[in-house]
């Protein structure tokens, strides 16, 4: 994670909620297609970095056998762990990104709002941890705002440039809107009707 952890307590600092998750029809219509966009309907093992306060992975929680989710923030974390209370899968740790990457395989990675925080060089570092942990039917869903962030090194745009091109895996869905962009690249490259025997 290139910006410092300083920033993201400042942002939790007496506020559960930062990101208005629960509140904004845009982040709840945004998690209802990251949803839609996952190819099956559940997953073995599921990582989720950059969690924040466990919105999206209490959801994801019902998609998955084991649900794994990070952030560098402390009170994210300790946020998350309420959220995610009543699935005893779903575990979260406190971690900075690339570097604490956990050695893991995972059959879906859900990398949500997290790549402009990092500078390019970082950025690389944790494609290669996304698609070095993959399985071999793995799946990456990423979805970024489009629009510039103060302090953040790189923009929506160009985190999915970026792991376009590192990830070198078979893109399976684009949605792109004014303000975010969603797509999800898999290691096999199967359709979702390709799954279910229909193509």
């Amino acid at each position: 994670m290139s910006v410092g952890d300083a920033y993201f307590d400042e942002l939790f600092a007496g506020n559960d909620d930062p990101w208005a998750f629960r509140q904004r029809w845009y982040e709840r219509r945004k998690r209802a297609l990251t949803l839609a966009a996952l190819p099956r309907d559940r997953f073995a093992a599921a990582f989720e970095p950059g969690c924040a306060n466990g919105e999206l992975s209490a959801e994801l929680a019902e998609r998955c056998d084991s649900l794994l989710c990070g952030d560098t923030s402390a009170a994210a974390v300790r946020l998350a762990r309420q959220r995610l209370e009543g699935f005893p899968h779903a575990r979260v740790e406190q971690m900075r990104l690339p570097q604490g990457w956990p050695e893991q395989r995972f059959d879906l990675i859900v990398l949500s709002e997290v790549g402009y925080y990092l500078a390019q060089d970082d950025l690389l570092a944790l494609a290669e941890c996304m698609r070095s942990s993959l399985t071999e039917d793995g799946i990456l869903v990423a979805c970024h705002w489009r629009h510039p962030i103060d302090g953040c090194p790189l923009v929506g745009d160009q985190v999915h440039r970026l792991l376009g091109e590192a990830l070198q895996m078979e893109c399976l869905m684009t949605h792109l809107e004014p303000d975010f962009v969603m797509q999800s690249w898999s290691r096999d490259g199967a359709s979702v009707a390709a799954r279910e025997g229909l193509a």
